[in-house]
């Protein structure tokens, strides 16, 4: 598979499952046949596999703030290689339908490609620029939404997905988004797994397309 060869990252580290890249990368070619075939399955059944949906999250002390206070940490959530797989070789899928169905609105730069946040604030310097010209008042409001990828509501996100996009593609992130679990590792320590009931997945591929698609109205 190009994808397993060309966009998987030897060297990250691994998820839970302890499964690197460079594992996946060195599999012998049947092993890589089996592993098609899993993920053809998937798209074939709609269904995302549970072990694929476990985050392992780490906590990275933020410099110069207390140990003692829970925010003094900011977590990373550590995927398994074959959801970040999996997820790929969906987009690729998605990708072409959100084009063409002007899924996201054309003022919306975050996690787009060609779209750079110098070209975003040309935008608003053209519009305030008009504005001026034509004798008229500009206003804007900045809203800053904290942890805004933490916050999404789950049954909002998934009835619109149904109404955005193709039957199959909302069963299939459907299943992804259900029964998704993470715990938390400290040194050699690990939590207990527990649901996640909010949110996209930070650190994946998908989070920040659903993140565009839940906000886009």
């Amino acid at each position: 598979m190009k994808e397993i060869k060309n966009k998987i990252n030897p060297n990250k580290a691994p998820g839970f499952d302890l499964i690197t890249g460079k594992i996946i990368q060195q599999l012998p070619k049947k092993a890589i046949i089996k592993l098609t075939n899993l993920i053809n399955a998937a798209f074939r059944l709609n269904y995302v596999p549970t072990l694929w949906k476990v985050a392992e999250v780490i906590m990275i002390p933020k410099p110069g703030k207390p140990p003692h206070e829970p925010t003094s940490y900011r977590p990373i959530s550590l995927l398994p290689v074959l959801s970040k797989l999996f997820e790929k070789l969906l987009l690729k899928r998605l990708k072409p339908i959100i084009e063409r169905k002007k899924l996201i609105p054309d003022h919306q730069f975050g996690f787009r490609e060609n779209h750079s946040t110098i070209d975003q604030v040309h935008r608003i310097v053209n519009i305030i620029e008009d504005t001026f010209e034509k004798k008229k008042v500009c206003a804007t409001i900045f809203l800053d939404v904290a942890q805004a990828f933490n916050k999404i509501w789950h049954d909002g996100l998934l009835y619109k997905l149904k109404t955005m996009l193709p039957t199959q593609y909302a069963k299939i992130l459907e299943s992804y988004m259900s029964e998704k679990f993470f715990r938390i590792k400290q040194e050699d320590t690990y939590s207990e797994l527990k649901e996640i009931k909010a949110g996209v997945p930070q650190g994946s591929v998908l989070g920040p397309v659903l993140y565009l698609l839940y906000t886009a109205p």
